[in-house]
């Protein structure tokens, strides 16, 4: 089959054929769409999918409703099959987030897309799942998928240092900056959802903002991690803007004069966070090269204010 933008093409079994194609009898093309034809689940899920691309608009609703009415049992089914297409693994991830038993086979399928992963973490389907687990011991952690770049950089100097005490934190966490430079950008975006602390450390500087963007999102997150991204160069505007929408960060004082002084917040909520300032904090600031000239002039605005109303 083709689509108009972007034409994919798909194995249509022998059982299935007799539906596919605008030529074949409108009845029976009608039938396919409503699931009524005896098929294995993935030839029909195949064949459904198709003809939700049908010209004739009643075949196009009944399939996309047959897509959407399928059941549990039968979408676990479905995903146990690690071939099943990606474009018909992304449609059943938008009909279907909502179901919370599907998120587990959702979130280990080898053929999840980004586009996927992301839609289905922005809904919170990965936000239950348990944590990975971590590198079976033995596992060799040199290893990079190939194409990864910075590990070599990050790993251990060989010298005459390599006598001294192993601090197994250190290493634990060099292991996961390994792992993550062969995970894809899905697994990336759901470990950013579910991990602990120290994968939060290594994704909230991962390139891809999908990635990045997911950590602030981990239920997990801690006000010193909070802190610590809102005085830092973080380069994902995204993040800024969920830990200024996020009440309970913002009622802490030191996460609310780092978000003022982070060239990253947006303007407005930057300002906000200006008039909120002790005296001391807008002299500070009102004196700062670090920040834009807008910030500046605001401290100072207040700061006058202030020494005038005395």
């Amino acid at each position: 089959m083709s689509q108009q933008s972007d034409k994919v093409t798909f194995r249509i079994s022998s059982a299935a054929a007799p539906y596919v194609g605008a030529d074949k009898p409108r009845q029976e093309r009608l039938k396919a769409a409503a699931g009524q034809v005896a098929l294995p689940p993935n030839d029909l899920v195949l064949l459904v999918y198709y003809l939700c691309h049908d010209p004739d608009p009643e075949v196009k609703r009944t399939a996309l409703e047959t897509l959407r009415g399928f059941d549990v049992a039968f979408l676990s089914q479905l995903l146990s099959n690690p071939q099943l297409h990606p474009r018909i693994l992304d449609v059943l991830a938008k009909l279907h987030f909502e179901k919370a038993e599907l998120a587990p086979l959702f979130a280990a399928h080898p053929m999840l897309s980004e586009k996927a992963a992301a839609f289905l973490a922005e809904r919170g389907a990965f936000a239950d799942l348990p944590e990975p687990a971590d590198a079976p011991e033995g596992a060799p952690e040199g290893a990079l998928a190939e194409g990864s770049e910075g590990a070599v950089a990050d790993a251990p100097e060989e010298g005459p240092e390599d006598d001294a005490p192993v601090d197994e934190e250190d290493e634990k966490f060099q292991s996961k900056y390994q792992m993550a430079q062969g995970m894809r950008i899905a697994d990336k975006i759901k470990m950013a959802f579910t991990g602990d602390k120290e994968w939060r450390t290594i994704l909230i500087r991962d390139a891809n903002k999908l990635v990045s963007g997911a950590v602030v999102k981990n239920p997990r997150m801690t006000e010193g991690e909070v802190l610590a991204i809102a005085k830092s160069t973080v380069q994902n505007d995204e993040i800024m803007r969920v830990i200024c929408a996020n009440r309970e960060w913002v009622k802490n004082p030191l996460i609310r004069k780092a978000l003022a002084e982070n060239n990253k917040t947006p303007l407005p909520a930057a300002l906000r966070f200006v008039a909120m300032l002790s005296e001391k904090d807008l002299s500070l600031l009102a004196k700062s090269k670090n920040v834009s000239a807008v910030i500046v002039s605001q401290a100072r605005r207040i700061l006058m204010t202030k020494k005038n109303g005395r």
